[in-house]
């Protein structure tokens, strides 16, 4: 059946929503789904932009076939991007369409030829190539590593629409409506910086170049390969990609914490206590063994201050916490106000990790004092050290809010 969505007289929405993928990339949990966004520009002749996961090419096919008709031609395939969520449907394509033209850049051309041994009618295009449809032109922008190296992204100079990609995009299913102004904006913001800090962030120089070198274009829609279009206020997720790539948190703290038998929680508590005595609403408090590390790296990313606690474990830091910490050293998250403590018993090593990790931050980290170890169990001097961190980490964020 026909989902098809138009976005312009000339521009039509084919993509797919995915509710039974449990796993992104077999890493990131998607609780409110996922969504494939592809699209389908008609003048003298037909593109395709994309393509989707394979599991929803029924639904795809559907929709090309209802917006050109049943015995309707495709001249062009499009791929932005050549991960197999977007280009997983192409050898099912070219079976129905085998006279179809695959656009892509060099880099794009030898994924194809790996992933699915494709190596025939595929057009080659180069940074500012333009390829004429009869009555309008799509014009390529490469934009190497946002996230992949053949990453590019199409803009049509008739509606001025830029498909983006992975760019601009984000977790959730779309529901009902595809359009900013369909759905809530709020409500989706945080898959939108989930998917960010968890599959783009690690890219935080390439996604500013790219911003850099589109600033000249005139953008009226962003059609990205995930989460909403947006044609009311596109500028809205431009500005939150620009600020997330440039760390730049807002006010707050996050406090993830490890605990064994209750004794590192119980200084969780201790330093909760002196960051609300600071008179800072925006805390947010995790567990680091009960909460899925993506959303612990999505609000690491979302605010200024960070605050780590774990035990020592077998000599060493605690498991789930030294994950977590190498994670964030390979998405290399910056510019973040850093407290840290914890407990060993018979040996030390979970504090002392974390401090390690401090001090590898190449200036990511503003380590704040004092950093607590108890032994076994806290003491008040430890828990008086603990609530006097958290006011510590305050003071330190609002010298330069």
């Amino acid at each position: 059946m026909d989902s098809s969505v138009r976005i312009t007289d000339s521009v039509t929405w084919i993509g797919a929503n995915d509710r039974e993928t449990d796993l992104f990339e077999g890493l990131w949990p998607l609780p409110r789904g996922v969504c494939y966004n592809a699209y389908l520009v008609r003048a003298g002749k037909t593109a395709l932009i994309d393509t989707v996961k394979r599991t929803a090419f029924d639904r795809y096919i559907d929709n090309i076939r209802g917006s050109v008709g049943p015995a309707g031609r495709v001249d062009y395939l499009v791929i932005n991007h050549m991960e197999p969520d977007h280009s997983g449907s192409v050898r099912m394509l070219l079976d129905i369409f085998p006279d179809v033209k695959i656009v892509g850049n060099q880099k794009t051309a030898l994924f194809l030829e790996k992933f699915y041994d494709i190596k025939n009618n595929v057009i080659v295009v180069s940074d500012g190539d333009e390829l004429d449809l009869g009555g309008r032109k799509l014009k390529f922008h490469m934009t190497p590593m946002v996230h992949w190296p053949e990453t590019m992204m199409t803009y049509d100079t008739a509606d001025k629409i830029l498909f983006s990609g992975d760019a601009f995009g984000g977790f959730g299913a779309l529901e009902g409506g595809i359009f900013d102004d369909e759905v809530d904006v709020d409500y989706f913001e945080n898959e939108i910086l989930r998917y960010f800090s968890n599959i783009v962030g690690k890219y935080c120089v390439p996604v500013q170049n790219a911003i850099k070198k589109l600033a000249g274009v005139d953008v009226k829609i962003v059609a990205s390969t995930h989460g909403p279009i947006w044609r009311k206020d596109p500028a809205w997720i431009i500005e939150k990609y620009d600020r997330w790539s440039r760390h730049e948190g807002e006010e707050g703290v996050v406090l993830i914490y490890g605990s064994m038998y209750g004794n590192t929680e119980r200084m969780m508590e201790a330093v909760a206590r002196g960051l609300a005595e600071e008179e800072v609403s925006r805390i947010r408090i995790f567990n680091v063994s009960r909460m899925h590390v993506s959303y612990l790296i999505r609000d690491a990313w979302r605010f200024r201050g960070l605050i780590l606690g774990s035990p020592t474990y077998d000599t060493g830091l605690y498991p789930p916490m030294e994950h977590f910490i190498k994670l964030l050293e390979r998405k290399k998250l910056m510019k973040r106000v850093l407290g840290l403590f914890g407990t060993f018993g018979w040996s030390g090593g979970g504090v002392s990790t974390l401090t390690e990790f401090a001090k590898g931050g190449a200036g990511a980290w503003d380590l704040v004092e004092p950093v607590v170890e108890a032994n076994c169990a806290p003491t008040a001097e430890d828990l008086k050290k603990c609530e006097d961190l958290g006011r510590n980490v305050v003071r330190r964020l609002k010298a330069n809010w």
